[in-house]
């Protein structure tokens, strides 16, 4: 796993609190989320599926009524909360999202992500899930067939 400094649970920001506000590129109203309200979207994805990052987005804008979700706000935000669920998983207890269950829009899994693609890849096996490497990237198997 990446190393950081400090640990990724003390990067939640709990007190943190959404912002909804007008997108700089004139696209609408833009929320700005929090790494746990990232987090609770990731929890709400049952065992054995999977949701793309934009279906992520979707879900968070709809849910605050705004018309786009930061997307970098929200690839940082998956990140800490995929470090944090290794430390927590690491240390014997429940992680706080299974941040595996998010794949990039194309199928792939995250290369960015502090464990790699290879721990996602193990959690998303245990869950049943089939992977297929294409040119050194791993990929949900038949993921234009869902």
């Amino acid at each position: 796993m990446k190393r950081s400094r400090k640990p990724w649970t003390a990067k939640l920001r709990p007190e943190m609190q959404p912002v909804i506000a007008a997108d700089p590129k004139g696209r609408g109203m833009m929320l700005l989320p929090t790494p746990l309200l990232v987090a609770e979207e990731i929890a709400a994805i049952p065992v054995g599926e999977i949701a793309t990052v934009a279906q992520l987005r979707t879900r968070l804008s709809n849910r605050f009524r705004a018309d786009l979700v930061s997307p970098l706000m929200t690839g940082i935000f998956y990140n800490l909360v995929a470090g944090a669920a290794e430390e927590q998983l690491a240390a014997g207890l429940k992680p706080l999202a299974p941040y595996w269950r998010v794949v990039l829009d194309n199928g792939t899994l995250s290369p960015k992500t502090p464990a790699g693609p290879e721990v996602q890849a193990a959690h998303l096996r245990r869950e049943g899930h089939q992977l297929e490497s294409i040119r050194g990237k791993l990929r949900i198997a038949n993921f234009q067939a869902r």
